[in-house]
């Protein structure tokens, strides 16, 4: 019955407005290319596709055209309307497929794809452009449109315009040649889930002759002392394990590699202009050098031992280097509602490329995605991979020189917001005791409120390393072996060490200690217990340690530097709170603002709020707009005076809010982290380039 009167009131409609609009209807003609020559089937088919396309769209104008007035409707008769338009626009969908499936789109054999060709691997540019246009990645295609698309080139005379089913079955096999492959992964918790190989994405910027030709694989001191990369930075200049660095250079085919991980070597830095003979040449003329290998506190005495370089036969001739990966995460939400549905997303980028490229959405690569599976649990399969290249190096066609080529892969770096680098380094979290992830600053709140502590707060403390994190978290887990979860909570509490991955395991030692404890067949007392237990943390512990405190080359209290888009904006975000809650019901403000509005308001505020807030808010505005001046720079071009800027502008920034509220000191530990800005600036240069 609901229906039947719809279909009246349908009726009623598109009498009412045939009526008005038939002074003014004009015919509607469809356009077809007469130059062909069609049989006769094929012009009735054309005929009969056009006298139902002007049939529906007389229709779909007519039925849905909403009256003048319909600004009156309610919300009710408002969502009738929009759930029949859209009734009628999947039936439109239907029915244009069915017309188009009725004209005749086959077409003549297709060319074959020629390898001098510009648009290689596709047969053509048509088929280029519209597998492009099938892939937009904000504008998806239907098949009943990409039926359209294809008819309307074939009228207009296009050349090589393929058929549908010729297309699909290029994709297809793309696909299965180019595409990035979906690898599964399970962690150690059980968390099923799915990532993209980073082998694949970094070997598509070596394979492009664009990209390709911007990657820097080799350490630079800047001639004129200027830091702009990242390879200009101390971390890739002289913090890294030499043996993790690209280990050879490629002088017009003849490879010159490096000592690997000689102990008590010298670092000596050579001109690779100087380079003539490397040790194949030298060993094919008999000419090595005899090294004493009896001679005490000697350096020589290691290097036969050492040469040739073991990684130039795993680059079996080929030139061989390391990609450097940056990757980072942060926990969203799944739901295009306003519902809070937790994913665990995890990005990477190519770091050996220039900071130009990487501030490019092509550049920012999807990792992984989870609803279950942690940062921890899902890196951990990522490790597998990127270490697996150190003994496999991945084998691309170099697009720069066309010759075959090998790279290994190395994280090096990861810019995450301050809560998930909290995570990955181990730290108990912003409201523990020791809330620094870079520094044992703190203690418990009664220390703080002592002057001694308190000061403390405005310098960065003794620095954590990964190496003291593990061994707190052995310490954690032997704790936990005796089943008292008292003891672990004392321990993480005094120390601020609380790895959430490891964390799970200690749970479930302390439940099986319980569990056998309570079991009516033991017969163990609790020392047997607990031996067993240990004995289980020593045959299990790679499993049990989090990949990012077990990673060679990247230690997450060091390669997490100060993430200044939310650190900054968030200290922005407590001076405007301050701000404006102090405004009278007549003055104009904003309180919920999102992150590029806190970014002007960083700039442009302290011009308009003279006279509007209090000497001491209008410190803070004065001082944070200069440190912020200071940080978003894209080079560093006299770095002594640069950071003794830094320096003064952040201990001027922390005296200001010192004096405005005292307690924020202790509850924002986005404060002190800013005292760590000159410990990462040196390390990985400008430091806006991590702000993701």
């Amino acid at each position: 019955m609901r229906h039947h009167e719809q279909d009246l009131q349908g009726q009623a409609s598109r009498q009412a407005h045939q009526e008005r609009s038939a002074p003014s209807a004009a015919p509607v003609s469809v356009a077809v290319n007469s130059s062909r020559i069609r049989s006769a089937p094929q012009q009735e088919l054309i005929a009969d596709a056009q006298h139902e396309i002007l049939a529906h769209y007389e229709f779909s104008a007519n039925d849905f055209t909403m009256d003048p007035t319909a600004e009156d409707l309610d919300v009710n008769q408002r969502e009738q309307l929009e759930t029949e338009f859209e009734t009628v626009e999947d039936r439109d969908n239907e029915m244009l497929a069915e017309i188009m499936q009725n004209i005749d789109l086959r077409a003549p054999p297709p060319p074959e794809a020629k390898h001098d060709s510009p648009y290689y691997p596709y047969d053509s540019k048509t088929m280029f452009l519209l597998d492009t246009l099938d892939n937009l990645p904000r504008l998806r295609l239907s098949n009943s449109l990409m039926r359209v698309f294809i008819w309307i080139l074939r009228e207009l005379g296009a050349e090589n315009v393929p058929s549908f089913d010729h297309l699909r079955d290029v994709q297809k096999r793309l696909r299965a040649k180019c595409a990035v492959p979906t690898i599964p992964g399970r962690s150690d918790l059980g968390n099923v889930f799915y990532l993209n190989d980073p082998r694949t994405l970094i070997a598509k910027d070596w394979a492009t002759p664009e990209i390709r030709k911007h990657i820097h694989v080799y350490p630079e001191i800047p001639e004129d002392g200027i830091i702009r990369k990242i390879w200009h930075a101390k971390k890739w200049r002289n913090d890294m394990d030499p043996d993790l660095l690209s280990p050879m250079y490629d002088s017009g085919g003849k490879h010159f590699y490096g000592f690997a991980n000689v102990p008590n070597a010298k670092t000596i830095l050579i001109s690779a202009l100087d380079l003539s003979e490397n040790y194949l040449d030298l060993q094919h003329e008999n000419v090595l050098p005899h090294w004493p290998t009896t001679v005490p506190n000697c350096d020589s005495v290691n290097y036969p031992a050492k040469m040739p370089n073991p990684k130039r036969a795993l680059a079996d001739g080929d030139p061989l280097y390391t990609s450097f990966i940056e990757y980072f995460s942060d926990d969203v939400s799944g739901n295009w509602s306003k519902m809070w549905n937790k994913h665990w997303n995890v990005y990477m980028s190519h770091r050996n490329l220039p900071r130009q490229l990487l501030q490019q959405e092509f550049h920012v690569h999807f990792v992984s995605s989870s609803p279950h599976a942690s940062v921890a649990e899902q890196y951990a399969d990522f490790k597998k991979i990127i270490e697996s290249t150190q003994h496999e190096p991945v084998k691309v066609r170099d697009g720069m020189t066309g010759d075959m080529t090998r790279f290994m892969l190395q994280n090096m770096i990861d810019p995450s917001d301050n809560p998930m680098q909290s995570e990955i380094a181990a730290n108990i979290g912003a409201k523990g005791n020791f809330p620094c992830r870079k520094c044992e600053v703190g203690g418990t709140q009664a220390e703080k409120q002592q002057d001694e502590l308190y000061h403390s707060l405005f310098e960065a403390g003794i620095p954590r390393t990964k190496e003291k994190i593990v061994i707190e978290i052995k310490k954690q887990l032997h704790l936990a072996c005796s089943g008292v979860a008292q003891h672990v909570k004392d321990s993480q509490s005094a120390t601020g060490v609380k790895d959430a991955y490891t964390q799970h395991w200690i749970q479930d030692l302390i439940a099986r200690f319980h569990a056998m404890k309570d079991d009516p067949k033991n017969s163990r007392s609790n020392d047997e217990i607990k031996a067993e237990l240990v004995q289980w943390v020593l045959d299990n512990r790679e499993k049990i340690y989090s990949g990012f405190l077990t990673t060679n080359g990247f230690d997450p209290t060091k390669d997490t530097p100060v993430e200044i888009l939310h650190t900054i904006l968030g200290i922005v975000k407590y001076i405007w709170h301050s701000t404006h809650t102090s405004f009278s019901a007549t003055q104009k403000y904003a309180g919920s603002l999102i992150g590029q509005q806190f970014k002007m308001l960083a700039q442009a505020n302290i011009f308009h709020v003279r006279g509007l807030v209090s000497d001491t808010q209008f410190a803070i505005w004065r001082a944070v707009g200069e440190l912020l001046a200071l940080l978003w720079v894209p080079e560093i071009r006299k770095p002594d005076e640069y950071l003794a800027d830094i320096k003064v502008a952040v201990a001027n920034v922390l005296d200001a809010f010192a004096v405005l509220d005292p307690s924020k000191m202790l509850t924002k530990i986005k404060l002190h982290l800013l005292t760590h800005l000159p410990k990462d600036i040196p390390s990985f240069g400008p430091l806006f380039f991590a702000s993701v």
